[in-house]
């Protein structure tokens, strides 16, 4: 019986301990029922409704994988969504980081002004989703758009940007770099410059390397777990492409912008095909994770960790 007892007061604490915990789960308690409602409640409940035909109005019937059968062998607007996303995103990180890196090293040089600059590189970064893509469908009206406009003062007939299918993702590939050169991934990159010691460059400069040497040979390799953290973060976001095509586009014209996620949305809140929507947010999930995981072993490969 006394090891019972010891061993119970061993597992509860002292009454203090005990007041103490029971404080700390008092604190964390909000969040915990939030996440139970607001995050981990909806997962479930999406899984489940993925297996299931639910448009809403009714109960749920359940339909096994009928749903994923679907999305991969009947819907006919499912693999022209997801390789328009692809296309759209290879773009966009490729060029968006590139960009990124490029504004980041000219507005960490030495020059008059640098705190101007960076303030101004900015700010696009600071303007909402909405804004942007309102101010963007103006700019890129054929007729009366600023783009458009100061290209014919050269002589240049402008394209139809969003109205025309070959130039409408384009279109959209431009709005998101404008969006994304500055902001938080060209901070993160101008943070991951400033971290390189000066030491190895001076160290480079006697040794007779040049700028682009030391760039390649010192600036790349020291910086890469930056660069990997950008291009995680810039194919899940061009992945999840939706606010600016939704309000720019619509999808248009003639489904040249149905990027996968305005193909859920439409499924979901216009069809009311609430199961199948959740079936494809699931296998976004899936694809998400995957392309995820395989770039976190590629990295293995490329970036290089200066205390590992």
């Amino acid at each position: 019986m006394s090891t019972a007892k010891s061993t119970q007061r061993g597992w509860l604490g002292s009454p203090l301990q005990r007041r103490e915990a029971i404080e700390g789960y008092l604190w964390i308690s909000p969040w915990v029922i939030g996440f139970l409602i607001f995050s981990l409640g909806p997962i479930i409940a999406s899984a489940y409704l993925s297996l299931t035909e639910y448009k809403i109005a009714g109960t749920p019937v359940w339909i096994g994988l009928e749903n994923y059968r679907q999305a991969f062998f009947v819907d006919k607007q499912f693999w022209p969504s997801l390789w328009r996303t692809v296309y759209y995103s290879v773009a966009l990180v490729v060029l968006g980081v590139s960009l990124s890196l490029a504004a980041a090293i000219l507005l960490n040089q030495n020059i008059k002004g640098r705190a101007f600059y960076r303030a101004l590189y900015y700010l696009p970064s600071l303007t909402p989703v909405v804004a942007l893509a309102i101010l963007w469908r103006w700019l890129l009206q054929p007729q009366v758009g600023l783009v458009n406009s100061l290209l014919y003062q050269v002589g240049i007939q402008g394209p139809g940007w969003l109205t025309d299918r070959e130039w409408a993702i384009p279109a959209l590939i431009m709005v998101g770099l404008w969006a994304s050169i500055g902001g938080g991934r060209m901070i993160i990159f101008l943070a991951g410059l400033q971290g390189v010691p000066k030491e190895l460059f001076e160290s480079a400069e006697i040794d007779g390397a040049n700028a682009i040497q030391r760039f390649f040979n010192i600036t790349l390799p020291l910086i890469s777990p930056v660069i990997f953290f950008n291009v995680i973060l810039g194919v899940i976001g061009s992945f999840s492409v939706f606010s600016v095509a939704y309000i720019a586009t619509e999808g248009g014209p003639n489904y040249a912008t149905w990027f996968y996620m305005l193909h859920l949305y439409y499924n979901a809140f216009s069809y009311f095909q609430m199961g199948y929507a959740s079936a494809l947010a699931w296998i976004f999930f899936l694809i998400i994770f995957v392309l995820s995981f395989i770039q976190i072993k590629l990295s293995n490969r490329w970036v290089y960790y200066e205390f590992s």
